[in-house]
């Protein structure tokens, strides 16, 4: 915030001085005084007292966004909130009713009343008086009939349904958030039915405000009878794409046509409805589903007027979910994808191997990692680990041309690592569009003498291999380090080698298990040595998963491949009496 006093504006301490000197530090009412910004720059003993905040707490933050909420405790936007309405007003308003939060995170229930008041000559602002108010019963609350909301009301409630649905991807946030947009203000009940594959219908969200609170019903979600294609009744033609209808308990007396009617007629008696507007939800192609709205108690039933403004909260809604649907579609697309174009491993009896692999969160990004284990016409077995530049589907044709390229290589010519990967390097620049990838590619060979493995390996560019022993110890194989593939001058590639003893653990990762915007390298990889360290006792499977769950930054938005190895105890060919001894 600018300094005050710079800017020729009383500071702050100025202003609560001034106000803690006079009569209203013993009045008991709480006050606090904004300048004409709406930042809080005094406030009496009563009103830290009642808001279970402390002046420094409040003094220079936004009145309207650490205290105006609505009855169910989210923020009120501004074009609807009473009292920032009345602050910018400029003169006296009228007692107004309203919800402050506290410092605990409780509502305080005020009545509010607004006044102007003059800092100094230049400098104008607003003085709030505010005390408690009494509360309805939860019951009661839930009674009282919603108030028809002003136009002003209206459309602040379509910008907010907008703004707040089209800013996710995931279904279940998108109906949370709708249910939060609508109830208390349009009704106390709201229900999301869905359409899904093969045309069946899902009820997808039961929402129930009481008590100041949303409550989630899963125990009147689940799946419903099939769309009636000639029943007349409100839910089977919002579900064929008709317009908006209203509905009562009579609606479903009688003998009902259809098996969805008689779910429907189940909801109504479950919640209590005595009246429901319900609307289908349309896509931008078809129709996804239906919203129901439910009023209880004494509250107003739904008239025709009601119609026009749900017909336009579906319709924003319907985008979004199609958007979120379109968005789920393309992840699985990519994800399969990118699996099919992955290997299976070979069964090996006395090496012990596993991978995980974990698509970045955007559906969009298509990586390039990949990984790669196979046998070697001289009994050796080759290993590998890479990523293509970028994140798109030009990357993951990429890293599958680097793959297979890299697999003809090694099969075909009886070389060193090193000598592999440059015979890679020279033949991705010359047949490929790959820019630039890096890869550790390796063989492994069985180390008889010791009981175990050797591991012959170059690295162009990639993060090191991790080498952890069965005691705890672990460091990184740092002996082959190279430029990435793609620079284009075809560097010798040097090999290292490093003996794989009994009970020991290779891990072979991508980037996207250390790496984090704001976090240094170094720092991911110093958690990974530290947590492999402490995991290498536990199942191969387990230690995996559990590496993956401590390790993988939250800030991640790449794809995590990860290929490990676990060397047998001595003398034994089969890796499961370890799995009993781990323990876990």
């Amino acid at each position: 915030m600018d300094d005050p006093q710079a800017a020729g504006r009383p500071a702050p301490a100025d202003c609560s001085t001034a106000l803690a000197g006079g009569v209203l530090d013993v009045v008991d009412l709480g006050v606090y005084l904004e300048d004409d910004r709406g930042t809080i720059v005094a406030a009496n003993p009563r009103a830290e007292h009642l808001l279970a905040r402390s002046a420094a707490d409040l003094l220079g933050r936004d009145a309207h966004d650490v205290l105006h909420r609505g009855g169910d405790g989210r923020p009120l936007p501004r074009a609807v909130c009473p009292m920032h309405h009345a602050m910018l007003g400029g003169r006296v308003a009228p007692e107004t009713p309203g919800w402050l939060e506290r410092g605990d995170g409780t509502l305080l229930p005020v009545l509010s009343l607004v006044a102007p008041f003059r800092m100094d000559e230049e400098t104008t602002g607003a003085l709030l008086l505010f005390h408690l108010r009494a509360v309805a019963e939860p019951s009661e609350q839930a009674a009282a009939p919603p108030a028809a909301l002003t136009e002003l009301e209206r459309l602040a409630l379509l910008a907010e349904t907008t703004t707040r649905l089209t800013s996710t991807l995931d279904t279940g946030e998108a109906l949370q958030r709708l249910a939060h947009i609508v109830a208390p203000r349009l009704a106390e009940w709201v229900v999301v039915d869905l359409i899904g594959e093969n045309d069946e219908v899902w009820r997808t969200s039961v929402v129930h405000h009481t008590g100041g609170a949303l409550v989630e019903r899963d125990d009147l979600c689940g799946p419903l009878p099939p769309v009636s294609l000639d029943s007349p009744l409100p839910l089977s033609r919002a579900l064929r794409g008709a317009a908006s209808t209203l509905a009562t308990p009579a609606t479903y007396e009688g003998r009902l046509d259809s098996g969805l009617a008689v779910e429907q007629r189940r909801l109504f008696k479950a919640a209590a409805l005595h009246s429901a507007i319900i609307a289908p939800i349309r896509g931008p192609r078809e129709v996804l589903g239906a919203l129901t709205l439910g009023r209880t108690g004494r509250g107003g039933p739904f008239t025709t007027d009601d119609l026009p403004l749900l017909e336009e909260i579906t319709r924003r809604a319907g985008i979004a979910l199609e958007n979120a649907r379109l968005y789920e579609r393309q992840r699985r697309v990519a994800e399969t994808f990118q699996r099919h174009l992955l290997p299976k491993l070979p069964v090996l009896p006395d090496l012990e191997a596993t991978v995980r692999y974990l698509s970045a969160p955007d559906a969009s990004q298509v990586g390039g990692d990949w990984y790669d284990m196979f046998p070697l016409s001289d009994g050796s077995v080759a290993v590998a680990i890479g990523d293509v530049v970028g994140h798109d589907l030009d990357a993951a044709a990429g890293m599958a041309q680097v793959r297979n390229i890299l697999r003809a290589h090694a099969w075909s010519h009886d070389e060193g690592p090193g000598a592999v990967v440059r015979r890679l390097d020279d033949t991705v620049m010359h047949v490929t569009d790959v820019s630039m990838a890096t890869t550790v590619f390796g063989r492994l060979e069985r180390d008889t003498a010791a009981a175990g493995w050797l591991l012959r390996w170059a690295n162009a560019g990639h993060p090191p291999p991790l080498l952890v022993e069965y005691d705890g110890r672990a460091r990184f194989l740092l002996e082959s380090r190279g430029l990435l593939l793609g620079t284009g001058t075809a560097p010798a590639r040097a090999d290292a080698t490093v003996a794989l003893p009994p009970r020991s653990t290779l891990v072979l990762y991508t980037d996207g298990l250390i790496e984090s915007r704001g976090h240094p390298l170094d720092e991911g990889l110093e958690q990974l040595r530290r947590h492999a360290a402490a995991l290498v006792h536990r199942p191969l499977e387990s230690f995996c998963d559990e590496l993956l769950h401590r390790v993988r930054p939250p800030s991640n938005d790449d794809d995590v491949a990860m290929l490990a190895l676990r060397v047998p105890p001595h003398g034994d060919t089969d890796a499961e009496p370890e799995r009993s001894a781990a323990g876990g």
